[in-house]
């Protein structure tokens, strides 16, 4: 299905809930088959074998959130699909908040009472399509639903694990978020809350005030997860955004997975600093891979970047690099601590090492259009493909998940993994990421994001960016798969261009892009705002 017809059809099921809200039984949610127990134990509809299911690796799981709002539901929501995403696992996120708010637009606090049934029936409604769309999401080819909502009650927690394993054989894993600082609820108000469309044109304590109200509301009738009284479920329950984890019962690689995230995360404001290492000679070369020593320029953006993260003033900075002596070289006058991964050497091209692009289109004319065809998922011979690169970075992704203040000093194809990680990039999208030579990208982590900043230090420096060819065919001729790039092995005496900029610095304004790659001036306002409250 398409994505204009696959909105269509949310937008007609979203009409229907409008239509028929007024005539919704605010119990018919309770009488779903879901709730039926027989004995205590559960019953499976014909054709489901629970056994069965439990045997298969990757099931299709729901994961459903619970917790009291400004707990930071939606922020690991969304962190944990990206993770997902970037792994290769189909993940979609179900906001119950987006629902409730194509249905009504009245959000204050008395919405939210329970004694108000006629809310109470919108919101049921809400929670139900939203429940059968993620199941949808999952019959099709999706692998891990994210239902975004409190879930406060053990009547509904109870309702969505019986309709996602009796109905549709689904895995559910429980993710409580739970939190008693009011320093840290108090800080998610103020900083996300009150961004959501729900207080467009409210004043802040106007707002503030209102949504401590909201959480009164959900605070009458919130029920943690019980691990006795629900010791069937599989969950893992936060507390205080990572100061503590109670893990129970995990099933499967999946689940596995989403712990082992979880309890790496952090919300410590932080700043990431990526860069590639200066320019090498084999650059200069157009020469791929290698392990050559830093260029004159190459060593002149070393200086230049020395003196950029002194100017910074970032405290408690560390530095790593990878193995390669470029990189080395290019930290070597930071003054911080260095650490060197091995994880982070540039993708291996295996048999076309240290070849320019114009000898491996001669020597082997098959393998290099057969990466153009699919270069994520392309291996070199005796090398590695994108996609085994991003299983290697997935251990640096969850340290930089878990250190403060960084500096990333690597390579193109490893950066740009990093840079799709962050940024929530497709696998297709993500080889032909543009990552200049001489340009610093200072990542920021924001609630349901990151702000990137792209700093070029005005070091000249040789173009090693290649789009994707519009001819893939392995019959092209030499000058078809080379793009803009030379037809012969580079002229050492050329004058070089300066690096390519994506996003330029322009006094103390600085264009950025949002979480989805979009362009953007200023980062506070739709795409920092908050779709939960539900």
């Amino acid at each position: 299905m398409s994505k204009r017809s696959e909105e269509n059809n949310n937008e007609g099921r979203i009409t229907d809930m409008k239509e028929n809200t007024a005539k919704i039984d605010i119990n018919a949610w309770r009488k779903h088959p879901a709730f039926t127990n027989v004995d205590n134990s559960l019953i499976l509809q014909k054709g489901s074998d629970q056994s069965c299911r439990d045997r298969l690796v990757r099931t299709p799981t729901i994961i459903a959130m619970a917790g009291l709002p400004a707990r930071g539901k939606t922020y690991i929501s969304r962190k944990l699909a990206r993770y997902l995403h970037w792994i290769g696992i189909k993940t979609k996120v179900f906001n119950v908040g987006e629902y409730r708010r194509a249905v009504t637009s009245h959000a204050y606090k008395d919405f939210f009472d329970p004694d108000n049934a006629e809310a109470v029936a919108i919101l049921n409604q809400c929670i139900q399509q939203a429940l059968e769309d993620a199941c949808h999401y999952l019959s099709e080819d999706g692998e891990v639903a994210i239902f975004d909502a409190t879930n406060i009650t053990r009547e509904r927690r109870r309702f969505i694990h019986n309709y996602c394993t009796q109905t549709f054989s689904f895995r559910v894993f429980f993710v409580e978020s739970i939190c008693d600082s009011l320093e840290i609820i108090e800080a998610n108000i103020k900083e996300v809350k009150l961004k959501s469309p729900d207080y467009k044109d409210v004043p802040q304590e106007e707002a503030v005030a209102d949504f401590l109200s909201r959480i009164q509301q959900y605070e009458k009738r919130y029920e943690p997860i019980d691990d006795k009284e629900e010791k069937n479920f599989s969950f893992i329950k936060i507390f205080n955004c990572g100061e503590r984890f109670l893990v129970h019962k995990i099933a499967g690689h999946i689940q596995s997975r989403v712990v082992y995230f979880l309890m790496n995360i952090h919300v410590t404001p932080r700043t990431i600093y990526l860069t590639r290492h200066g320019e090498s000679e084999l650059n200069v070369q157009q020469r791929i891979g290698g392990d050559s020593p830093l260029s004159p320029q190459g060593k002149a953006y070393g200086d230049a970047l020395a003196d950029y993260m002194d100017a910074e003033n970032i405290p408690d900075l560390i530095v790593w690099t990878s193995q390669m002596q470029r990189t080395i070289q290019t930290a070597s006058k930071i003054d911080a601590p260095k650490e060197q991964w091995k994880a982070l050497n540039e993708i291996n091209a295996g048999i076309c090492e240290g070849l320019t692009y114009f000898e491996i289109g001669e020597r082997y004319p098959d393998e290099f259009a057969a990466r153009d065809q699919g270069k994520y998922y392309y291996r070199y011979p005796g090398g590695e493909s994108y996609q085994d690169l991003v299983a290697r970075l997935e251990p640096v992704i969850m340290e930089l998940e878990r250190a403060e203040n960084v500096l990333v000093v690597c390579h193109q194809a490893v950066a740009r993994c990093i840079l799709a990680y962050f940024l929530n990039k497709d696998a297709e999208d993500l080889p032909y990421t543009k990552v200049p030579l001489h340009t610093v990208i200072k990542l920021t982590p924001m609630a349901y994001g990151c702000l990137m900043e792209c700093i070029p230090l005005n070091i000249d420096a040789v173009n090693t960016h290649r789009e994707k060819p519009k001819n893939c065919r392995p019959d092209r001729t030499l000058s078809e798969a080379l793009n803009e790039f030379l037809e012969e092995p580079a002229d050492t005496n050329k004058v070089r261009t300066k690096s390519e900029i994506v996003y330029r610095s322009g006094g103390t304004k600085i264009e950025t892009v949002d979480a989805d790659g979009n362009r953007v001036e200023d980062y506070a306002g739709g795409a920092n705002s908050d779709p939960s409250f539900i």
